[in-house]
Formats: structure tokens, C-alpha cells, sequence
């Protein structure tokens, strides 16, 4: 029915082509920012974890350093 509409309409106009085109490049935009933000967030789980690994039941006794 959809297809039917939009051949009665007469398609797309030029400005719902352009809209279309500027949220398809949004789309890979955002896309790209949550895989960057996924690797970045990696790192520091990685590095959380070798600092969590050397921590030792003295080293939570010993005074901070001011």
C-alpha cells in the first residue's frame, strides 16, 4: 500500500532525498562515535583490570600519599 501512496504522490520529493541522505550519513556518523567509544572503552576496562590485579590486602592498609 505504501508503494501504491508514494507512486500516487508522485515519490520523494527532492527535499525528503536530501533529509534521507543527511540522516543516512547521521546514521554512520553516530555509528562510528559508538564503535570508537567501544574500543575506547576497552582500553580502560583493561587497565582497570591490571590495576585492580595488583592490588593486595597491605597496599589498601598503607597511608596515602599526600
Amino acid at each position: 500500500m505504501a508503494k501504491a501512496l508514494i507512486g500516487f504522490v508522485g515519490g520523494p520529493t527532492p527535499d525528503q532525498l536530501r533529509e534521507t541522505a543527511r540522516l543516512r550519513q547521521r546514521i554512520t556518523d553516530l555509528e562510528s562515535e559508538v564503535l570508537r567509544l567501544k574500543i575506547e572503552n576497552d582500553g580502560l576496562l583493561k587497565t582497570l583490570s591490571e590495576r585492580v590485579d595488583h592490588v593486595t590486602a597491605d597496599s589498601l592498609l598503607e597511608p596515602l600519599a599526600h
